[in-house]
């Protein structure tokens, strides 16, 4: 199929293009940059990022889930589930705060009353223990034990403190190569905390916590820190804009400051530009299109949920539900594909106990769209609780791929529905297969396989690496 990015229904079976499946995934060529609407390693082929959302933005500041299972346990866990990549969300206070910044990992969790996870990270990450927060977010979720343990001991050193940080860069950067997974660093929000609603401070520039100056200054900050580190391949500028303050003009004035200077302070990466109205419009550009003085690297995201059209979603044909909902996402946002732009879906998922029937029509159809237009895309979210959240202590994620105690996927029809996403299907440097010889179903991420050549024999359904 040729690609477009007119209205798709959702289909009982989806017809697309797969090359045949390859030997497990390992680091592209470094670092990535845009060919029209695709992303490209450093040799020209395309590289399709599979990620999923790392939440580290909460009022304890580091990445969930390291009360419950190791950094290298977490990050091993991320590369078997086939993610080759991790969008790891911060807020901007942990780059322009030296008190936040410098307050141990400890410490953190003992002022928000969380004993339980401090005994837990005692147990699971005990050289993560007593860090300060901006050594835990260099190190957390991205690098093996023996890493951290490498790192302790350097850091321990009596040296320069360029030196120092150096060295510790070297050893995270080790151990994410050891996993082969990329990491986009997403600027959350400015205050630590849940995102996201219209009047939480943080929704658009010139709210209580969202001053465009400090957000500038954190942005160089987190660039200028990961710039010796390839394996961080992009930055996403900000999660989610919105409120009674948006307005596209200011857009302009700051999304296109925010992108220089990122770009200045670390040229490698890719710079991700988000939309309004909670990341959910971008069609302001169609008149005015960003101006930038790097080509190459930037790139722009969207994000997608059921939740967005609940009454659509809940009664009437799911087909036409679909068509109609896929025409305004394309006509906000997808439409930038057809201008040579890369479109992110930097968020989308599902509640995986699969009792939302709003969400399970929506998968299907948010499935197809992706694989029909192969986009790259984040599901929210890898983690399966929270140290904290909304003033609930360790609350289940249930749209999270992992279960409530980051032991095992939640749901493993819910993974293999992602699974089925994750290879890149076409885009520069990739041998096509020819078209319609894969019969893709979005609702369970399988192909049609036929066990036999008997006329006879039905055709049913099966790993999409069985097919013909």
């Amino acid at each position: 199929m040729a690609a477009s990015t007119s209205p798709t229904p959702l289909l009982l079976a989806l017809l697309l293009l797969l090359p045949a499946l390859g030997a497990a995934a390992t680091l592209p060529p470094l670092p990535l940059s845009t060919e029209s609407r695709w992303v490209v390693s450093a040799d020209g082929r395309r590289v399709k990022l599979a990620c999923a959302n790392w939440a580290s933005h909460l009022e304890p500041a580091a990445a969930e889930g390291l009360a419950r299972r190791g950094v290298g346990d977490i990050a091993a866990r991320v590369a078997a589930m086939g993610f080759n990549c991790v969008r790891l969300t911060w807020p901007t206070y942990l780059a322009t705060n030296a008190t936040l910044a410098s307050l141990p990992f400890r410490w953190s969790l003992e002022r928000l009353g969380m004993v339980e996870s401090v005994a837990g990270v005692r147990v699971n990450n005990p050289a993560l223990l007593d860090l300060p927060l901006i050594d835990v977010f260099r190190v957390r979720g991205l690098c093996s034990d023996g890493a951290v343990a490498e790192l302790m001991a350097m850091a321990s050193l009596e040296t320069n403190p360029d030196v120092t940080l150096r060295m510790r860069m070297q050893a995270v950067v080790s151990s994410l190569g050891e996993q082969n997974v990329m990491v986009i660093l997403d600027n959350h929000l400015s205050k630590p905390g849940w995102c996201c609603s219209n009047t939480d401070g943080n929704g658009f520039f010139g709210d209580a916590y969202f001053d465009p100056e400090v957000w500038v200054d954190g942005l160089t900050r987190m660039a200028t820190m990961f710039a010796a580190v390839p394996n961080v391949v992009g930055m996403s500028l900000r999660n989610e804009l919105r409120g009674p303050r948006q307005n596209a003009n200011d857009w302009y004035k700051y999304m296109q400051r925010g992108a220089e200077a990122v770009h200045a302070a670390n040229p490698r990466v890719l710079v991700i530009l988000s939309g309004l109205s909670f990341d959910n419009d971008l069609a302001f550009l169609n008149s005015r299109a960003v101006n930038l003085s790097f080509t190459g690297k930037a790139a722009f995201e969207v994000h997608w949920y059921s939740f967005s059209n609940s009454q659509e979603w809940s009664s009437g044909n799911a087909n036409q539900a679909c068509a109609r909902i896929t025409a305004g996402v394309t006509r906000r946002a997808l439409y930038l594909l057809d201008k040579g732009w890369p479109v992110i879906l930097s968020e989308f998922g599902v509640d995986n106990r699969g009792v939302n029937s709003n969400d399970n029509r929506y998968y299907g159809c948010a499935a197809a769209v992706a694989a029909d237009l192969d986009l790259d895309w984040a599901l929210w979210a890898l983690q399966g609780s929270y140290y904290l959240r909304e003033g609930v202590l360790g609350l289940d994620e249930v749209y999270g791929v992992l279960d409530w105690a980051w032991c095992k996927p939640r749901n493993a029809t819910s993974l293999r529905r992602v699974q089925a996403l994750q290879r890149p299907l076409r885009g520069p440097g990739l041998a096509e297969a020819a078209p319609y010889t894969v019969l893709f179903h979005p609702v369970t991420g399988m192909c049609v396989v036929r066990r036999s050549l008997a006329a006879t024999q039905p055709l049913e359904l099966g790993p999409c690496n069985e097919t013909e």
